[in-house]
């Protein structure tokens, strides 16, 4: 789909975090590589065999608050996945195009929120190793909410605390999903991210304009004029 944002509409710029502000290789290692690894060497069964048990795990619970939950995880492999996480925070990194493009979205006077489904410990490891709040004006988990974003409950319930007008939202996620709920609940613009990990292919999106490389954008994002509406 072509890419049509009008920046003279959009006063508020939701962000997904892990594949659209952070790389998603930290968690493709993580729960695609370290958590079958564990829970091979915890059962003493094939690693083969651990990475079957953890995708049909995974396929289970996909798309509800438990496929994000760290306590539902250590209780459902017996791991300790808030340590397994905190040990290898150092590998979080920043996706290459998100600090200039948060700058720039500041230097605008457009306000910025972090709207994640990651666990808030996973949330706390990664600002620790990259600073990403330092860029933002508010950082959200939807574990305080009690929904995830593919809930449409979810989004009123963020809509209520934070007053966001969603025709003048961009919301910008790596899940076309997400993107779909997001739409539905009636922000404006939506936007995927076409490379949410530097170790993997490109995604493509069906219903929504998509980018590699916010610095594209960066020409486009004018200042704010006038009061936001």
């Amino acid at each position: 789909m072509p890419l049509d944002l009008d920046w003279n509409n959009i006063d508020t710029v939701l962000l997904d975090m892990d594949g659209t502000l952070l790389d998603l290789a930290f968690d493709s290692q993580f729960w695609l590589q370290d958590v079958p690894k564990a829970l091979s060497l915890q059962r003493a069964i094939p690693l083969e065999n651990a990475r079957q048990i953890i995708h049909d795990e995974y396929l289970a619970v996909q798309h509800t608050m438990n496929w994000y939950c760290f306590d539902y995880w250590s209780e459902r492999l017996d791991l300790d996945i808030y340590q397994m996480t905190t040990n290898i925070g150092k590998n979080a990194k920043l996706r290459d195009d998100t600090r200039p493009f948060l700058q720039h979205l500041r230097e605008s006077g457009r306000e910025t929120i972090l709207l994640t489904n990651a666990h808030p410990h996973s949330l706390s490891v990664k600002i620790e190793h990259t600073g990403l709040d330092k860029h933002l004006d508010l950082l959200l988990s939807t574990h305080t909410f009690g929904y995830p974003k593919e809930d449409q409950r979810l989004w009123a319930a963020v809509q209520q605390q934070t007053g966001f007008n969603p025709e003048r939202t961009l919301f910008v996620d790596d899940g076309e999903p997400i993107l779909n709920a997001a739409k539905t609940f009636g922000i404006r613009y939506c936007l995927g991210i076409e490379n949410p990990d530097s170790t993997g292919a490109n995604k493509s999106f069906q219903g929504h304009p998509s980018i590699n490389d916010y610095r594209d954008l960066l020409p486009s994002i004018h200042p704010i004029t006038g009061p936001a509406q």
